[in-house]
């Protein structure tokens, strides 16, 4: 069943019969709970991944169905609950709907022109008239798009977005990992094979052997940080993480807040929306507190003989706010030092053009960290590639 602005000129034809369903679904129900945060909804990361678990249980076709499962996984009060009616008709029909109740950083991600949506499909923005055409400072759509701060990206733009950060990501990926292969070093003949190979050629030794050591791949040790303050970016970093597991041998993935967990093997689907449907039944602190320092020492603790060594790239996506003791991150954070060839911090509050890393947590890692960098908006994602070159 379709759901849209009946007044628009968007038409079911606009889909074709290839196009994925499930994937279309995990977007418009992630561009819909986005929409609901930031118009005064409270629901973070995690309720956004139980709303994606409800509805793989009901029939997609049934809208009454859906409308409930949503509001009963989104609101946790009745003034919530009052208001959801109101947002879904204006997300999914295009109604018009009331001021948020509370403003925040995400709030440009309104729509800025009516959203027809097709409940199971991706989301395609209805320009207004005015709308049509219209430049931000005259840069072109991708550009703006990788540009644009993931907490405040405007609602017609979601689909767009995630095609090109996956497009993207995906050949920045591919270049990493071909450049950062295991090569051969061809100092020295290896007699042995060449004589071997040469049987083939009448006893010639046309084709040399060499015998050298093997450079191993490095190994990228990646840990996202799902805590509350965190919500706005968590689900695109995701999506990096996604994009590197895919195209790396050697990395290991790793979601933390008070606990530490692998996601690992979660994030080696197919499909992005198989790697989400895994990490909805995670029972993890999502959109909870956030303890650093005690993840890391459960890292090097539990994980660290395997993944901390002087080939290992460690990447941590996190803001740096902590509520666990300083002296602890600190420790920790010099233990992983001694271990690993380069520690990489990519904090999305270096986006903001007044932040200062002058928080207990960031104040505790600077010290230790090689490479502190923002990761706010596509662009900034992109950047890894330098980064890990000039680590080599």
């Amino acid at each position: 069943m379709h759901i849209m602005n009946k007044n628009s000129n968007f038409q079911p034809d606009d889909y074709t019969e290839s196009a994925d369903p499930p994937t279309r679904l995990t977007q418009s129900i992630i561009e819909f709970c986005r929409f609901a945060r930031s118009n005064g909804l409270s629901a973070g990361v995690t309720e956004t991944l139980d709303s994606l678990k409800a509805i793989q249980a009901i029939t997609i076709g049934d809208q009454v169905a859906i409308k409930f499962s949503l509001k009963s996984v989104l609101c946790s009060s009745k003034d919530e609950w009052d208001l959801f009616d109101n947002l879904f008709q204006s997300f999914w029909h295009g109604a018009e709907h009331q001021a948020p109740l509370n403003r925040t950083r995400a709030e440009s991600s309104q729509p800025t022109a009516k959203t027809a949506l097709i409940l199971g499909g991706q989301s395609h923005a209805i320009q207004s008239p005015q709308d049509s055409g219209k430049a931000v400072w005259g840069a072109s759509p991708n550009e703006r798009l990788q540009k644009t701060d993931f907490s405040q990206v405007p609602q017609n733009d979601l689909a767009a977005l995630e095609e090109l950060s996956l497009r993207l990501l995906k050949r920045m990926s591919l270049r990493l990992s071909r450049r950062l292969k295991a090569v051969k070093s061809r100092s020295q003949v290896d007699l042995r094979r060449t004589i071997r190979n040469s049987i083939s050629h009448g006893g010639d030794p046309i084709d040399l052997r060499y015998r050298g050591k093997k450079l191993q791949q490095d190994r990228l040790v990646i840990l996202l940080d799902i805590s509350g303050s965190m919500n706005p970016y968590s689900l695109f970093l995701v999506r990096f993480a996604y994009a590197l597991g895919k195209h790396f041998k050697r990395v290991n993935t790793f979601i933390f807040s008070t606990h530490l967990f692998e996601i690992s093997h979660l994030l080696r689907t197919r499909e992005l929306r198989d790697a989400l449907q895994g990490l909805s039944q995670l029972a993890t602190g999502w959109s909870g507190g956030t303890k650093i320092g005690q993840c890391l020492r459960d890292l090097v603790s539990f994980h660290g003989k395997k993944l901390l060594a002087r080939n290992s790239l460690m990447i941590v996506l996190s803001d740096g706010w902590d509520t666990g003791e300083p002296e602890v991150l600190s420790a920790e954070l010099a233990s992983i030092k001694r271990h690993v060839r380069k520690l990489i911090w990519l904090n999305p509050l270096l986006g903001l053009d007044d932040y200062q890393p002058i928080t207990r947590g960031i104040s505790a890692a600077l010290p230790y960290i090689d490479v502190f960098a923002p990761a706010h908006n596509l662009e900034s994602l992109l950047q890894l590639e330098r980064h890990l070159r000039a680590a080599r």
